[in-house]
């Protein structure tokens, strides 16, 4: 999986989370992961919030992934099939339509 996807599955797990943590456990720069958050947000992948000092990011669950050989899934069915956060905890949701 790419940085981008592990980034994704971190802020899903956590939305509240700074971005530093989110570096410490994908294991690249805090500027890698702000350029990353960055791209996504552009990109429709993610939403920012402000809430105090701090962001809540929300995943756009049913945008389809970018890799064109994965393009026929969504958001939703990566973090179901490696995340455990909110979506949920079904392994077997990432299957073609």
């Amino acid at each position: 999986m790419s940085n981008h996807a592990y980034v994704l599955i971190e802020l899903h797990n956590n939305p509240d989370q700074v971005l530093r943590e989110v570096a410490g456990k994908v294991g690249i720069t805090e500027r890698a992961v702000q350029r990353i958050v960055q791209e996504l947000e552009e990109e429709g992948y993610l939403t920012r919030e402000r809430v105090g000092r701090r962001n809540r990011y929300r995943l756009i669950t049913g945008k389809p992934l970018r890799h064109p050989l994965a393009s026929r899934q969504t958001i939703d069915a990566l973090v179901r099939l490696v995340g455990s956060g909110p979506v949920g905890q079904d392994k077997h949701a990432f299957r073609s339509p």
